[in-house]
């Protein structure tokens, strides 16, 4: 039961960790997993086609989240959002998993964008009328709408007030609480300067004016920076009944454990291929036991910094390995041809590390399709 990587061996672990499948609703945190979706292997596409998606194993791989008492976070970045699911696959993803959330009981909250938008120069009031369509159509599903930082909104802004301005009409008009989404540049170069300024003291200034002038209508706000000490101090800021959901890969034990002065919920991609094992941690959080928690999750942090290391953007690839590893689909496939964009040693790693963490329900199954990939890219077995 040896490896050969493409630096060195390796002897995979023989037994899962597996927790079981627990369908009650987590109780101390609210906790996003956002999905990655599965291609149709057999469709005949090439990277710059639209999305062809295995709907069936994609919506499985919701159901699977649901049992384990996840909420789905839907149609974002880890679904490949602009990076090969365009907006006409978004919208139909949006509409089949809220009628699946419906009919499981899950939670769900989905991605509302300006990806509908032609490429290039555009104005603010095409911005925020490309918003209005998402917003509509997300709010028809009854799921909880995430108003995503848009591409356009960044290009077409020209500072904080044409920013306040956009979510300003955008809260007034929304139906229900949002979760607003601050999204970095490692994640997305073309959201640099969001909020109105590459300074991000300046950029945090104006998202709190922005809460603060609709409390009633942000349910929370996902932060996805990197940078922990500078969510903590966002979180201690927010006005009370605004949550704080973190999209930290980097740091999310110590942001969900929380310390004296609060806690982060969580909306976050790592929690993909992590889902079982997140939510038992987060259950025995439930239970008041932080030290147990950080024993679960805390182990996990090294496979997550490897999946998002720079370029971060490309974590989808590694999400997609690991979920194609443990069984969830039947092939190693990415909408937009992502698959290519990680290197065989990357992959192999993270690999490693998700086996030792236990995460494969059938390792034998996993160690097969890993010797298969690693044949395939001449690596003898």
């Amino acid at each position: 039961m040896t490896l050969r990587l493409p630096y060195g061996t390796y002897e995979p672990r023989p037994e899962p960790l597996a927790p079981a499948p627990h369908g009650a609703p987590l109780t101390s945190r609210r906790v996003y997993s956002a999905a990655h979706v599965v291609a149709d292997p057999y469709a005949d596409v090439s990277p710059d086609s639209p999305a062809a998606v295995d709907w069936d194993a994609t919506l499985a791989f919701r159901r699977h989240l649901w049992s384990h008492g996840l909420g789905v976070a839907e149609a974002m970045d880890t679904a490949q959002r602009g990076m090969g699911l365009d907006w006409a696959g978004a919208s139909e993803l949006i509409r089949r998993s809220a009628a699946e959330a419906k009919a499981a009981g899950g939670a769900i909250a989905c991605g509302v964008g300006t990806d509908q938008l032609p490429p290039g120069e555009t104005t603010l009031p095409a911005v925020t009328a490309a918003y209005e369509e998402q917003l509509a159509l997300v709010e028809s599903t009854g799921a909880r709408a995430v108003l995503m930082a848009s591409r356009a909104l960044a290009a077409a802004a020209r500072g904080p007030e044409d920013y306040l301005a956009a979510y300003g009409h955008l809260l007034r008009q929304a139906a229900e609480p949002v979760i607003l989404h601050w999204l970095g540049p490692m994640f997305d170069p073309a959201l640099a300067g969001y909020w109105g300024s590459t300074d991000l003291d300046a950029a945090t200034e104006t998202l709190l004016e922005v809460i603060a002038a609709h409390p009633d209508k942000v349910d929370g706000v996902k932060v996805s920076l990197l940078d922990a000490r500078r969510e903590i101090e966002l979180r201690r800021r927010l006005p009370k009944g605004v949550r704080c959901y973190t999209g930290d890969d980097f740091n999310y034990p110590e942001l969900i454990a929380g310390d004296d002065h609060g806690f982060s919920h969580a909306l976050l991609g790592i929690f993909d291929p992590l889902g079982p094992l997140a939510a038992e941690a987060v259950r025995t959080l439930d239970t008041g036991d932080a030290k147990t928690f950080r024993a679960l999750l805390d182990p996990t942090v090294e496979l997550s910094r490897h999946l998002f290391e720079p370029p971060t953007r490309f974590y989808k690839t590694g999400v997609v390995l690991l979920a194609w590893l443990a069984g969830h689909q039947s092939h190693f496939t990415m909408v937009g041809g992502l698959q290519s964009a990680r290197s065989l040693p990357h992959l192999s790693k993270a690999y490693e590390l998700a086996d030792g963490l236990g995460l494969f329900p059938d390792p034998l199954l996993a160690e097969a399709r890993m010797k298969t990939f690693l044949t395939l890219h001449g690596v003898d077995q």
